[in-house]
């Protein structure tokens, strides 16, 4: 990693492994180079027996965990603990885009169904189109089993609420089809909501 020395030349901060180390952790998500020093540093101050254990579970990781054959979340087996779970719901089906949503929903500990996973999100811009989701298979899963509703929760952006509504006309003709209610945080003020926001939380209002 090279910087200027204040002189109008160039001097080597790091050593070139360290380097390396520092530019790869700057790969993943959220990681900007501050952070990515700090980690690298403390990396090296680690026992080499935490930093192999650390390598080897990255490793392991990528070579073990796969999707699930009937949902598509991650799961290390050919066929995810939700989904082989016998006490959760098989009537109800939960579209998430990606496995990070799913995990939030699993946090609440207020839904007992199944998921299943689109892969993402219709997003023509980037190229992304239905055939690069799992949404066949979501139709053809739906129209085989008996679902007695499938709750769209895909976050409402402008290429979420694109396939919140394909999605959605897809499975009508095969069974209920509801969606999540966005609205307003608690503690949130109604005057700096914006428009969406305020809209979602109208529609999902409840009796009281």
């Amino acid at each position: 990693m090279i910087e200027k020395d204040g002189f109008g030349g160039s001097t080597t901060v790091y050593t070139r492994p360290l380097a390396r180390l520092i530019e790869q952790l700057q790969r993943l998500p959220g990681v900007g180079p501050k952070t990515a020093q700090r980690l690298a540093l403390h990396i090296l101050k680690r026992s080499e027996d935490e930093v192999q254990a650390l390598a080897q579970a990255l490793i392991e990781a990528k070579q073990q965990v796969g999707l699930c054959q009937e949902c598509f979340h991650l799961s290390a087996e050919p066929v995810c603990e939700i989904c082989r779970n016998p006490n959760r719901d098989n009537t109800t089906l939960c579209v998430v885009a990606d496995s990070r949503d799913l995990i939030a929903l699993e946090k609440t500990r207020e839904y007992s169904g199944k998921y299943h996973i689109l892969g993402g999100v219709i997003s023509p811009m980037d190229g992304i189109g239905p055939e690069q989701l799992n949404v066949s298979p979501l139709v053809r899963r739906v129209s085989q089993q008996k679902t007695k509703e499938v709750i769209l929760a895909i976050t409402p952006s402008v290429e979420g609420e694109t396939t919140t509504l394909y999605v959605g006309q897809l499975l009508k003709p095969f069974t209920k089809v509801t969606r999540i209610a966005f609205g307003l945080p608690v503690g949130g003020e109604l005057e700096y909501a914006d428009e969406v926001t305020l809209a979602r939380a109208l529609e999902g209002r409840r009796e009281l």
